[in-house]
């Protein structure tokens, strides 16, 4: 489930830390090999993805990973980041908004800060915002802004 090194069991404490950094995870390698894994899964084999040699005469200089294959690091980083434990249990609700300023290049690590936003009642539970920022190393531009919601199932 989660090894966040941040253990959060109580409303009152997650209320509390509403608009507050809860941390950053360890750095991620993207490689290419991740990054034509994720084309293969995905069907979304564009060259600026999957072709090293077509891709160094872009702009960029090399491929870059998927937008998508950026967003979906982030369970792994939030995870290793905080664990909301409640009664009952959670679930992901969606997006309100995700940007990606920046490209990803291949050979890139890549790391997640985490932001509670909000905590919300909702019937049955409660919903939380989470603002997930990627950051590339040595990069001035986040490579990925989401924010998440999460619902609690506790009734």
């Amino acid at each position: 489930m989660s090894d966040g090194s941040l253990v959060i069991t109580d409303v009152d404490e997650l209320h509390a830390r509403a608009g507050s950094e809860l941390g950053v995870s360890a750095w991620h390698l993207v490689t290419q090999a991740q990054i034509d894994a994720f084309a293969q899964l995905t069907g979304d084999d564009q060259w600026i993805h999957v072709d090293p040699v077509r891709a160094a005469a872009s702009p960029f200089g090399t491929t870059i990973a998927h937008g998508l294959f950026t967003l979906a690091l982030g369970p792994k980083f939030h995870y290793s980041i905080v664990s909301v434990q409640l009664a009952g249990f959670g679930l992901n609700y969606g997006y309100d908004r995700v940007r990606f300023p920046a490209p990803l290049p291949a050979g890139t690590r890549v790391r997640m800060r985490l932001t509670l936003r909000e905590v919300a009642t909702v019937p049955n539970g409660l919903q939380i915002g989470f603002l997930q920022t990627f950051e590339g190393e040595g990069m001035p531009k986040p490579v990925c802004v989401a924010e998440i919601l999460s619902r609690y199932v506790t009734g």
